[in-house]
């Protein structure tokens, strides 16, 4: 405490007395609002690291036996993009396919059982199931998919479907919402990542993605899966035509969901990765990054876990991250194929990310879906 007291003194913040008041109430444990937000997000880089480290342990003092902020967790699963076509050609997406390009395709039953199986071989226990909006496919080929999977592979936890794709199934199978989810919750859908999210405001949307689901349809998925007891996580990728103000409103709008259905179990965000997509912006910065993830551990106090985006900012600046409010350092990811078509490519193997932990001073410890320990 003496030391971040030093740091608020030589950033001058306590000649500020608004400032320095917001600054006290993040070391007292309380709650921050969106003007307050908008100040801290001018602080200087190191202070702001250290408010986001004393928010995570507040947050996870009592974890793990006491251990919590000792302790930096991780998951070993895989991305399947089961099909690439998808029509609503997101400007910022470099990965999808129309049914007219040679390279489109939908993964055979087979090809989804190999790398199943090579997941299991490493001891995986999660797949992140997503695709594309594909017009074609109907209800049938997806609980088929999701039966299948939990019959032959039930030790693997299906993290599966954004919601921009749940609006599409609703759409295509004309079929309420609620209906939908349920059904492919029987079927053997484990959680929902949050992937779409991108920023929970209209207008970007409406220029980054104008075919897919707005911010409320977003937030319904949620609420509805949060209602029939699946879990999800919560996404945000920024950094291309929002301003900061919009990426406070996008925080504030998952943190009043979260008070409603407490379903959240962790918080991802990234930076826009320009690379093949037709989103003209200009891309931030690792610092950047770094400034958001630490403002987003503060304001999101509900939410109680907080991933590294190594796969998006490379090893060292994901390692930098547990220091800015992260405590888990996300996915093995034996493979990835969206952020890699937009020209990011970063792979590292459990013994990897281990020792990327342990060089911070954390302990590495396996985890599943719901964050329980798994060694």
């Amino acid at each position: 405490m003496v030391a971040l007291e030093s740091q608020v003194e030589t950033a001058g913040v306590a000649g500020d007395s608004g400032v320095a008041r917001v600054v006290e109430k993040v070391l007292d444990g309380g709650r921050i609002g969106e003007t307050e937000a908008l100040a801290l997000y001018e602080l200087p880089l190191n202070l702001l690291a250290a408010l986001a480290d004393a928010r995570r342990r507040q947050i996870h003092a009592e974890r793990h036996g006491g251990r919590g902020n000792s302790v930096v967790t991780y998951i070993v699963d895989r991305n399947i993009n089961y099909t690439n076509v998808c029509n609503v050609y997101c400007k910022f997406c470099a990965f999808y396919r129309t049914e007219r390009d040679a390279d489109h395709y939908v993964l055979s039953e087979a090809e989804l059982d190999q790398k199943l199986d090579e997941l299991t071989a490493i001891g995986g226990v999660q797949v992140l199931l997503q695709g594309g909006h594909h017009p074609k496919l109907g209800i049938d080929f997806y609980l088929g998919m999701l039966s299948h999977i939990r019959e032959k592979y039930p030790h693997i936890n299906v993290h599966g479907f954004s919601p921009p794709e749940f609006n599409h199934f609703a759409e295509v199978f004309r079929m309420p919402l609620r209906e939908v989810i349920q059904r492919f919750q029987e079927a053997g859908l484990g959680s929902i990542p949050g992937g779409g999210g991108e920023i929970l405001v209209d207008r970007v949307r409406d220029r980054i993605a104008p075919l897919k689901c707005d911010s409320d349809g977003w937030l319904k998925v949620m609420e509805i899966a949060h209602e029939l007891g699946l879990k999800s996580s919560a996404t945000m990728m920024f950094g291309h035509v929002e301003t900061v103000e919009e990426r406070v409103e996008h925080l504030r709008r998952l943190r009043v969901q979260q008070d409603a259905t407490g379903g959240f179990t962790a918080f991802i965000c990234w930076t826009f990765q320009p690379g093949n997509t037709r989103l003209k912006a200009e891309p931030v910065g690792s610092v950047e990054y770094l400034r958001m993830q630490a403002l987003s551990r503060i304001y999101l106090d509900n939410i109680p876990n907080l991933q590294s985006s190594w796969v998006t900012q490379g090893p060292r600046i994901g390692q930098m991250a547990l220091g800015y409010g992260a405590n888990d350092f996300g996915s093995v990811m034996m493979e990835e194929n969206v952020v890699s078509s937009a020209g990011t490519s970063f792979r590292l193997a459990r013994e990897e990310i281990e020792t990327l932990i342990s060089e911070c001073g954390y302990e590495p410890r396996q985890r599943n879906n719901w964050y329980e320990l798994l060694n």
